[in-house]
């Protein structure tokens, strides 16, 4: 892998892609809704398992739907999800939509969602969601923010995974905290019209938070966020187990809260 190439930093393992399919057009892009259409043509950069592609779909169904994504395995699922669904209106393809040939002005619509935070160039990617969108179209794009991440109650193990994810995705020039920096790159990316906003993700329920400390603890020891960290000697196999552990511990408690914060953009111009 060259000096250059983007590292993803969550990988494509089981406890990633569960995440991945609990994602839906209400949970993952409230602020985009109310700027679809019927007959709307839409991009869908880093689409995943599918569950938000299709669910977009729906929205601007007659309008065309092509849903990209660097992960063969992942767009087979994402194929056949849509199928499941009825979602008539996608295709999908391998690879990196910087690089796909897209002719300039192709779509109404590109979206990302959690894509932006793994990019060495976030900026040149933006550039060109701009190339690809018609003149009065949108690029959106939403992002989490790990630094403005909350929890209750407090818990050492948990800040020790964030200084782990944090110095794995440093190590792999990306932005973990992408969502506070939306703004500021899509001006540098050349947008004249942006809105910015924040929405969260809350876990504070039995069974959410059972499953988010759930996936997060599988995550830090089984998915390619550990192996990076071993790998890179940012941290051991045995303190990756225990803090996958305090993972298990905390999201076992009465009283536990968890908030995501994301950043969102709808760029034009």
């Amino acid at each position: 892998m060259g000096s250059n190439a983007d590292s993803y930093t969550h990988g494509h393992q089981d406890a990633v892609l569960r995440s991945h399919r609990w994602r839906t057009a209400e949970n993952s892009a409230a602020y985009l809704l109310p700027h679809l259409r019927a007959g709307m043509s839409l991009l869908d950069v880093g689409c995943g398992p599918g569950t938000l592609t299709a669910d977009l779909a729906a929205r601007v169904a007659p309008g065309e739907v092509l849903a990209v994504d660097v992960s063969a395995e992942v767009v087979a699922e994402a194929e056949a999800h849509a199928r499941k669904v009825g979602a008539t209106n996608v295709s999908f393809t391998v690879g990196d939509f910087r690089s796909a040939g897209l002719a300039a002005g192709s779509f109404d619509v590109v979206h990302a969602h959690q894509v932006l935070q793994h990019l060495r160039d976030p900026v040149g990617a933006l550039t060109e969601m701009r190339r690809l969108v018609r003149p009065g179209g949108v690029v959106a794009a939403r992002d989490g923010d790990y630094s403005a991440m909350v929890w209750s109650p407090p818990d050492s193990l948990l800040d020790r995974w964030r200084e782990l994810y944090l110095a794995v995705t440093r190590r792999n020039g990306a932005e973990a905290d992408a969502g506070r920096r939306l703004l500021r790159w899509a001006r540098e990316a050349g947008f004249q019209e942006i809105a910015f906003s924040t929405s969260n993700w809350t876990f504070a329920t039995p069974k959410d938070r059972g499953w988010w400390s759930e996936l997060w603890a599988e995550r830090t020891t089984s998915s390619a966020f550990g192996q990076q960290a071993v790998e890179y000697g940012i941290a051991t196999a045995a303190e990756l187990e225990e803090v996958a552990a305090g993972w298990r511990a905390w999201g076992a408690l009465p009283d536990a809260v968890f908030i995501v914060v994301g950043g969102e953009i709808l760029a034009r111009g």
